[in-house]
């Protein structure tokens, strides 16, 4: 395949008709790793737009961060594009001083202004990556003020209102949103005032290890190393991404040798590739939550006591031993596994006398008929079955309503739904807040609001307690005084019977070929491929 491809490229060839004819072909080069993966919801590459799991991994690779976080440790915040900072003693801003020598692949210098505008980019765009930032109290009408270049290498960052500037550190460090743009290069593509929105979907413009050669989507995408790199040439000459939606089809490719890694692979394909001597499985923790949702506007939710008796009807224990290996691991609080702040597990089991004394008690006693909606990718199907079964020993009839992320997630968006079997919860930044934030904060429950962004607000679950602590312990300077504040949200929301229950915390597990060295999988999905290598 070696000497092939060579003589493909040498001949001039179209570089993404050379990746349709690799899986034809086993042992992949030397000086490329090559990853299978469902590209499905790999829409857009712009950074300001840009969500899910799977553009993390690509951003991470294209554009460089700020600050980085330790895959190993992510509470130690390393040093980037900005080789040191500052938070103020009033905790009011943060100030970055950037390294010097740094050029974008186009070869235009890197600067603060190029860090600046790109964070005031995503405000004044006001797409989805947004979201993060305006939770702070950043928006567009004073962004331009709070986030400036004091000169070349010197970023200042002033807080809108008072917050923990650890978060704002993790969010430079994690959040697509933060990858830093070349201005230059954007706006020579800008159309109509869109600030390079259209030309960002397909192309990319930045300093990282890698340069975007060709994207196709649902089909291929091909980075380059760019050798000017400050850190130094990657030590692959290419990353090939190939679309692969089955399986069982990455299965047998990683067992061939024609991918080199292979990620999104279903329970008992990777349980069968564990007894592959070729190969190596790795597992990764993330932050987010599996999770059963219910909506407090529908009248039979709206009732504690029947959210009680759904808590009831979960098979906790049934779910994580058949269906989440590989998937997740048991886990029922809002709050990420690894965190001071993190309770214990509540213990919560399935009892079915219990769920149906409180169905009697509601009103209920012959249950009632409902609907699970639910993304009809494993482990979500399996769990939404798993429900339906146990929903049923309560006379709960729950219908299975299968879909794509958009009619699901859409459904909850709209607070158009009864039950959700979903995933979620921020958990990009290791700090209670992120998951809080993502799952249980509400502070405006009216439908005018359309807080889409906040999973509260999409079940109609409010609490002002508890939105008056969130808000409280994010600005808590004592550390110790801060765990507490969290731990007390965590009880008051087991208490008031909240309407997203966990389940499982997410793991992303990715088969890797033996020829693969020194990748580390990034809990927060910003994997890094500079110093990947094979033998």
């Amino acid at each position: 395949m070696i000497a092939w491809l060579r003589r493909a490229v040498q001949a001039g060839l179209a570089v993404v008709g050379a990746v349709a004819c690799m899986a034809a072909f086993a042992a992949t080069p030397k000086d490329q790793l090559v990853i299978g993966m469902n590209m499905n919801n790999l829409l857009s590459l712009d950074p300001a737009g840009a969500t899910g799991n799977d553009v993390l991994g690509v951003v991470a690779n294209l554009y460089d961060y700020l600050v980085e976080l330790d895959p190993q440790d992510l509470s130690q915040v390393r040093p980037a594009l900005a080789e040191r900072w500052e938070i103020a003693p009033d905790r009011m801003s943060l100030t970055l001083t950037l390294r010097e020598g740094v050029h974008f692949q186009s070869g235009n210098p890197l600067t603060a202004d190029d860090a600046a505008w790109s964070l005031r980019r995503v405000l004044k765009l006001n797409l989805a990556m947004a979201s993060p930032w305006k939770s702070y109290g950043f928006k567009a009408a004073n962004v331009e003020r709070l986030i400036r270049a004091e000169d070349a290498r010197t970023l200042r960052i002033d807080l809108p209102e008072a917050t923990d500037p650890r978060m704002v550190l993790y969010t430079l460090a994690t959040s697509v949103s933060a990858a830093i743009l070349d201005r230059q290069a954007v706006m020579a593509h800008q159309k109509n005032g869109d600030l390079g929105a259209a030309w960002l979907l397909t192309h990319a413009a930045g300093s990282g290890p890698f340069a975007l050669t060709e994207w196709r989507a649902k089909d291929a995408m091909l980075l380059d190393r760019f050798d000017g790199y400050w850190r130094g040439p990657a030590r692959l000459r290419r990353v090939v991404m190939r679309h692969i939606g089955e399986s069982l089809s990455l299965r047998f490719m990683i067992e061939r040798g024609d991918v080199d890694l292979a990620a999104g692979m279903a329970g008992p394909d990777i349980e069968a590739l564990k007894k592959h001597g070729g190969v190596v499985v790795q597992p990764v923790l993330r932050g987010t939550s599996y999770y059963v949702a219910v909506s407090m506007k529908d009248p039979h939710f709206a009732d504690r006591r029947v959210r009680l008796a759904l808590r009831s009807l979960i098979d906790y224990q049934g779910i994580n031993a058949a269906i989440m290996p590989n998937y997740g691991v048991s886990h029922q609080r809002p709050v990420m596994i690894g965190l001071a702040a993190t309770l214990p597990d509540p213990g919560y089991r399935l009892d079915p006398a219990a769920a149906r004394k409180l169905l009697v008690e509601a009103g209920y006693p012959k249950g009632f008929g409902t609907t699970i909606r639910v993304m009809s990718d494993p482990p979500l199907i399996n769990i939404a079955t798993s429900l339906q079964a146990t929903l049923a020993l309560a006379g709960i009839d729950a219908k299975i309503l299968s879909g794509t992320g958009n009619q699901v997630y859409g459904a909850m968006r709209e607070r158009k739904f009864e039950i959700i079997v979903g995933r979620g919860g921020g958990g990009v930044e290791p700090h209670p807040h992120a998951n809080l934030r993502a799952l249980v904060y509400n502070p405006d429950n009216s439908d005018a609001a359309r807080l889409t962004n906040f999973q509260g607000w999409r079940t109609s679950f409010h609490d002002p307690e508890i939105n008056r602590l969130i808000e409280e312990a994010v600005r808590e300077r004592d550390p110790a005084v801060q765990d507490e504040m969290y731990r007390r949200i965590q009880q008051r929301y087991e208490r008031e019977v909240g309407a997203i229950q966990p389940v499982s915390q997410m793991v992303e597990t990715v088969v890797l070929s033996k020829r693969v060295h020194n990748y580390i999988g990034h809990p927060s999905a910003t994997t890094h491929l500079r110093d990947v290598y094979k033998d």
